[in-house]
């Protein structure tokens, strides 16, 4: 079962990610790479589905056209029915769970799901250091980013050189 990270946990990954922006690391995205992959070859998202649980993927044009024609529906009757406009203008679910989170945890449009939910957590993408505001944002709601996170402070730290 997902558990928040404390207050200081959350506080020791925040200035621990600020200081992998800052000093961007040699090989930080191979380490990152490999240790994404070790990490999600143990964990089964399924058993957790958190990240559907508790918040939206951004829907750009392609991803509303393409679940919309999942759904049999027209795109403006997708956004009417699923989306609402964020305060960046961005097209997110207008609530949570994702109305398209199923009772068995499986996405109930997974071959036509947003490219933010194909892409999550967004550990594997290059230039890690890039993302690591949004990394951070990520351990409060996936386990395996927590790990990740974890497993990085153990390769590169701020008390070594």
């Amino acid at each position: 079962m997902f558990q928040i990270p404390s207050r200081d946990q959350q506080k020791a990954d925040k200035k621990y990610l600020q200081w992998l922006k800052t000093k961007k690391p040699a090989k930080l995205d191979v380490v990152v790479q490999e240790i994404h992959q070790d990490v999600f070859e143990k964990i089964d998202c399924l058993e957790c589905a958190n990240c559907c649980s508790t918040t939206s993927p951004i829907f750009y044009p392609k991803d509303i056209e393409r679940a919309a024609k999942a759904l049999r529906m027209r795109a403006i009757d997708f956004e009417t029915t699923y989306l609402n406009r964020d305060s960046d203008g961005d097209y997110v679910l207008k609530g949570s769970p994702c109305a398209f989170l199923q009772e068995d945890k499986y996405c109930g449009i997974y071959e036509d799901r947003p490219t933010a939910c194909r892409t999550y957590p967004h550990t594997d993408r290059k230039n890690f250091y890039q993302l690591t505001e949004l990394t951070f944002k990520n351990t409060l709601v996936c386990p395996a980013v927590q790990e990740i996170v974890a497993k990085l402070q153990t390769v590169f730290n701020p008390g070594t050189k």
